[in-house]
């Protein structure tokens, strides 16, 4: 290699992967407006041929929220799929230096899962591209699934390799694992990529009709979505506790409120599961418990948003790395919990209070909470072109990684 390219190889981070997952967690919000506002009568999503009807028959405003839909989704799923590919590239550049040997020796290691985490979510919003965009495809939908169960098992695969190399380090090698470095939730990535790929799992599931399909669907991402449980439990006992004892690490603060992603997705696992489980297997759920489980996890939500942003604000995080000079690729980490907590409200307002009776459809109070939904959408929708203008070059290329002249 060059001295220029040695340099770019040299300087780059696994958690650049983390541009690409918020772009494509972004691709999910706007989706979220066809899946609770555009009818889909007799499927568990919307597609093509729905949108259609809506602009041949549909009011106005919706109308209009069906294009913003479909324009957001096209360009943050381009954003996605750019981002990926510039990661892998670079990644595989990064392998050849001496900053990856070191980082395979490190806690660090375990930044690596990003890259199976961002390849999930772009797996899955593919599938969204898919639905919106091509005509038909529900008519031979039931072929893709296998597919989809396949791609997600290769990738979650692919995140247990990289977890046994991490482990079976760690584990058997007394004094290789730095605890007064395990500030912070940085090592809950691996537990977010299992969740990632349990939640693609699982959705089938929620859409197949072929039972064979749906039962290997509910095995696999509950195999996945248990090991992404346990891994947390584990991981953020024992990184509370260092934290307790030597601080958050300030850069890794934004780690605080990963919690809130893996709640968003394992939720949606959850509650694709239920369908397939109703469906295929006549175990049914009522409205009310499937509120009251939405109304947990939301719970759970805002209490880590709140201890994290407390930690943020006092260590001045925003300040220095968002709206200062100063970069750091991690910040990429603060997208996750505003999309998810975005998502997840969707779904607790239409599946949760709408479906029990406690709200009406599109009334005041409906709007109401959406609109919170909405803002924080908003709010990362400003943060990812914020974050890009700050690390990215003209060229495409993290400004850190730039040699100079």
């Amino acid at each position: 290699m060059t001295r220029s390219q040695k340099h770019v190889a040299e300087a780059y981070s696994p958690l650049y992967f983390l541009a690409s997952l918020g772009a494509g967690g972004l691709t999910v919000t706007f989706f979220m407006y066809l899946m609770f506002w555009v009818p889909h009568a007799g499927r568990t999503v919307p597609i093509f041929e729905d949108l259609m009807a809506v602009f041949a028959n549909g009011p106005i405003l919706l109308q209009a929220a069906v294009v913003v839909a479909m324009a957001g989704i096209a360009i943050f799923a381009f954003l996605n799929v750019k981002s990926l590919i510039w990661n892998l590239s670079s990644l595989s550049r990064f392998r050849k230096t001496k900053s990856y040997e070191a980082l395979r020796s490190s806690n660090g290691e375990t930044t690596l899962l990003a890259g199976p985490l961002a390849a999930a979510m772009t797996v899955n919003a593919m599938f969204i591209l898919g639905l919106v965009f091509v005509p038909g495809l529900w008519r031979v939908v039931e072929y893709l699934f296998p597919l989809a169960l396949i791609a997600f098992l290769a990738i979650g695969v692919w995140a247990f390799l990289l977890i046994g190399d991490f482990l079976g380090r760690v584990l058997t090698k007394g004094g290789v694992f730095d605890v007064t470095a395990h500030n912070s939730f940085a090592q809950l990535m691996p537990a977010f990529a299992l969740a990632m790929v349990s939640v693609g799992l699982a959705a089938p599931s929620a859409m197949s009709g072929n039972a064979l399909v749906v039962g290997a669907s509910l095995v696999l991402s509950t195999f996945f979505g248990t090991a992404a449980i346990l891994y947390t439990v584990v991981v953020g006992v024992t990184a509370f506790s260092s934290m307790l004892h030597y601080g958050t690490a300030r850069e890794a603060g934004p780690t605080l409120m990963v919690i809130v992603p893996i709640m968003t997705v394992l939720g949606i696992m959850s509650l694709r599961q239920s369908h397939g489980l109703h469906v295929g297997f006549e175990l049914h759920q009522t409205a009310g418990e499937t509120m009251i489980f939405l109304a947990r996890l939301l719970t759970v939500q805002v209490l880590f948003l709140m201890l994290g942003l407390l930690v943020l604000r006092r260590q001045d995080y925003f300040a220095d790395f968002v709206f200062g000079h100063k970069k750091s690729p991690g910040s990429y980490a603060l997208v996750c919990p505003g999309v998810a907590l975005s998502v997840m409200l969707h779904f607790f307002i239409n599946k949760g209070l709408e479906a029990a009776g406690l709200i009406g459809k599109f009334g005041i109070a409906y709007w109401s909470l959406t609109a919170i939904a909405l803002l924080a959408q908003i709010m990362m929708i400003a943060l990812v072109f914020r974050l890009n203008r700050q690390h990215f070059s003209a060229k495409g290329t993290p400004d850190n990684m730039v040699p100079a002249e």
